[in-house]
């Protein structure tokens, strides 16, 4: 969705400063760097006086982080990078970012080219974190227009390192999401996640290539944006990827690294949905081997294999097992301050895990107050909240603790019922 072009009237230079720290950024005054700002609990502390001296302090450091990205010091630049990083997680910062979007894409740009490893991986971050605060419009194309050449660059040259073209495949595909305004472009940025993750299909002759743990993980990351962007094109092209993939995607269900196999399995699930919503009468040829090879994995009890994987897949294969049998899906709901939303299909969910991937714990935060992202998830403007409500919303401390131990005490009851029952096994 195109943003308006209001422009901060803050600006100039700073000196470098000090890295802040997350709970810094977390301090309640500095929403007002976004639209949705929520100016009771700043009154109420210390007036207009201190909010406006924490927004002057808060913009202090960003222009200092922004500076500090062309350092000579590779460590600096990290540190400053990762400090734009968390603010962006953490906050809505258009109206300061709308004015240095350049300067930052600049600072991303030589990052990306020049550094090395976590660097390179902390820019691609950047990166997507600064289209997703840019939203859907012509600064994020911008943006990605400048970025989108080193992205591929990186992630297709063989030399560079593993873990930067992991970063920019997983990055690529989100940026295309956010600010790709051509569907031929996203079809060619598809078309290149395909050049990797197919090398780890089975061969005609039967046999599989072997890949490092890392190489799998960068097929890994390829195939789940181009999962992504699956969520986007229209039915004229999800024809012929259906054709193409849906019978060579089961391949990646016997890989031995069990997040692709999780991958590999929510991917089918995507796709057996995009294909009753084109066709409601769609049929797989191949469904009775693929339910079984998608049962095996469901109730998994291999020895080699750890308990935690094994419980992930598990859980994880139920579900896959369930939308390729049945069209069903579980549905999960988010609920953000005074707001619920349902992720009640393969498209949403996969939308949600993208996004969520970047921002993290401020996911919440971004659903209230980011329009983009609530345009995507269908969510409507952002509602502005009185301070009264959000009292009425929190929890004391005290009622937390008494919550939680309630809960531990039910929890151990019922742990000690089931330990008593193993006693009396053991002993007979």
């Amino acid at each position: 969705m195109p943003r308006s072009k209001k422009r901060s009237t803050r600006g100039g230079q700073q000196k470098a400063v000090q890295p802040f720290s997350d709970e810094d950024v977390s301090i309640e005054t500095l929403s007002r760097c976004s639209s949705f700002s929520d100016s009771a609990s700043v009154t109420e502390e210390g007036g207009e006086g201190a909010e406006d001296g924490a927004l002057e302090d808060f913009q202090y450091k960003l222009k200092g982080f922004i500076d500090s990205t062309v350092d000579k010091s590779a460590k600096t630049r990290q540190g400053a990078l990762d400090g734009l990083k968390t603010a962006m997680a953490t906050k809505i910062l258009y109206e300061f970012i709308l004015e240095r979007r350049m300067t930052i894409t600049d600072s991303i740009e030589r990052c990306l080219k020049k550094g090395k490893g976590e660097e390179q991986r902390a820019a691609a971050s950047l990166a997507c974190l600064l289209c997703i605060q840019l939203g859907s419009g012509i600064e994020s194309e911008e943006v990605f227009k400048t970025l989108k050449p080193v992205f591929k660059n990186i992630l297709l040259d063989g030399t560079a390192n593993i873990q930067a073209r992991q970063a920019c495949a997983t990055s690529l595909g989100v940026c295309s999401l956010v600010a790709e305004d051509d569907i031929l472009d996203v079809y060619g940025t598809m078309e290149c996640f395909e050049s990797l993750f197919t090398r780890s299909y089975v061969r005609p002759d039967g046999t599989r290539a072997g890949f490092s743990p890392q190489v799998t993980l960068l097929h890994l990351h390829a195939l789940l944006a181009w999962a992504l962007l699956l969520t986007i094109c229209p039915s004229s092209q999800l024809h012929s990827l259906l054709r193409k993939h849906l019978p060579k995607l089961p391949s990646l269900l016997e890989c031995d690294d069990v997040n692709m196999r999780i991958a590999a399995g929510e991917t089918i699930a995507l796709l057996f949905e995009l294909a009753r919503d084109l066709d409601a009468e769609f049929e797989y040829e191949g469904l009775e081997p693929l339910c079984e090879k998608l049962n095996s994995l469901a109730t998994d009890c291999n020895k080699h294999r750890a308990k935690n994987d094994k419980r992930k897949q598990r859980s994880v294969f139920r579900d896959v097992l369930r939308a390729v049998e049945e069209g069903d899906f579980q549905t999960e709901t988010i609920r953000f301050g005074t707001e619920r939303m349902d992720i009640d299909s393969w498209v949403r969910k996969r939308t949600y895990d993208a996004f969520r991937e970047f921002v993290g714990s401020g996911m919440n935060y971004h659903l209230q107050a980011n329009e983009f992202i609530r345009d995507v998830f269908e969510l409507g403007p952002p509602m502005m909240v009185d301070s009264a409500t959000l009292k009425a919303m929190k929890i004391s401390r005290f009622e937390r603790h008494l919550y939680n131990a309630a809960a531990f005490k039910a929890r151990t009851k019922a742990r000690n019922k089931v330990r008593d029952k193993r006693v009396d096994i053991g002993e007979f």
